[in-house]
Parts: structure tokens; C-alpha cells; sequence
């Protein structure tokens, strides 16, 4: 298999289904964004080295598997005969993973400036990039029928990098930097 196929020399692409759209279709941008977190979250991989990180690797291994369902399910645009991939349950599935590492973390009262050690800024990068798969999401939504599932688990997703970010923070030791400006927003959580 080549991996050159001429098929997007006049500006674009093939969507599930076979249906082609320019290369800047909200779909496309839509699942292009869930592309680029993944990246992102595999160069967070690459900084993990630490046995101490081996079930954050993990979990951000899961969770790469499934961006590439969620991609799927929202690049499908003809879906008469197309199975979605990403199950119901997905997001919800997420949510202990959330609290286990939230418990890690100093409870925040302020926003903190993303960054910290080299992973847990590309983690931060790979929350930023899924927020903005999110709005794009949002707005195919407006426009065609999207799985839900999939979006469900988007909004999820960025909650999740959040405290997986903070919590590789925590275990090296680095402290959040608060956000000077912030007032206290997060009162009680």
C-alpha cells in the first residue's frame, strides 16, 4: 500500500461512507483535532519513562485507542450501514478514572497557568487540543447528525487530561502555579 493516493491533490478528502469534502470541512477539522491530541498525548507518553507513571501511561494509552473510535464515529458521514465504535457507556466509564486522579492533586481554589514538567505540559497541550475538538463538535452538531456518545466522551476526555496533567505535576513534585488575576472560582471542590 502506497502512502500517497492523489486523492487529495485538489483539496479533498474521503470521509466514512465515501463521501468526499474539502479538507477544511468542519468534520474533517472535527476529527483532525481528536488526531492532534492523540499526537500530543503520545509525546506525553514519550516523557512517562518512570515506573512511577506506568498506570497513567496506561491511562492515556486507553484513551488514545479510544480518540481514534470517537475520530471514527465523527468522520462518518454516510452512516446507513456504518457501526459506531464508540460505546454509550464511554464517557461515564471515565469518571472514576477522574476522581482517582483528582485525589492526587491539591484541591484548586484559583486557575493555574498549564504547564509543569515536560509530560504534564504535553497533557495540558492534549486538553487544550480536545476542548477545541469539542467546540468543533458542538458545531458540526448544529450542522449534521454527530454520535453523541463520542462527543459525551470529548467533554469527558478534557476533564480527564486536566487532572492526569496536575497529577504528573504532583508525583514529580511540581507545584501548580496559580493564575495571579484568578479570583477563588473554584470554592469547595
Amino acid at each position: 500500500m502506497k502512502i500517497y493516493t492523489r486523492g487529495g491533490d485538489e483539496g479533498k478528502t474521503g470521509l466514512i461512507g465515501g463521501v468526499r469534502r474539502y479538507k477544511d470541512d468542519l468534520r474533517v477539522e472535527t476529527y483532525g483535532s481528536i488526531d492532534e491530541a492523540g499526537a500530543f498525548i503520545g509525546l506525553a507518553i514519550s516523557y512517562l519513562d518512570d515506573a512511577r507513571y506506568d498506570d497513567i501511561r496506561e491511562a492515556l494509552t486507553r484513551v488514545q485507542q479510544t480518540l481514534w473510535d470517537v475520530g471514527a464515529d465523527l468522520g462518518a458521514a454516510r452512516t446507513e450501514r456504518y457501526v459506531y465504535r464508540t460505546p454509550e457507556e464511554a464517557a461515564g466509564e471515565l469518571e472514576p478514572v477522574i476522581d482517582r486522579y483528582k485525589e492526587e492533586t491539591e484541591a484548586l481554589t484559583r486557575f493555574i497557568l498549564r504547564g509543569g514538567t515536560t509530560a504534564a505540559s504535553c497533557v495540558h497541550v492534549a486538553c487544550t487540543v480536545v476542548r477545541r475538538a469539542e467546540r468543533r463538535a458542538v458545531k458540526l452538531m448544529q450542522a449534521e447528525p454527530i454520535h453523541m456518545p463520542a462527543y459525551r466522551y470529548l467533554n469527558r476526555t478534557s476533564d480527564l487530561l486536566f487532572v492526569i496533567a496536575r497529577a504528573v505535576n504532583a508525583r514529580a513534585e511540581y507545584q501548580d502555579v496559580a493564575y495571579e488575576h484568578s479570583p477563588e472560582v473554584f470554592r469547595g471542590k
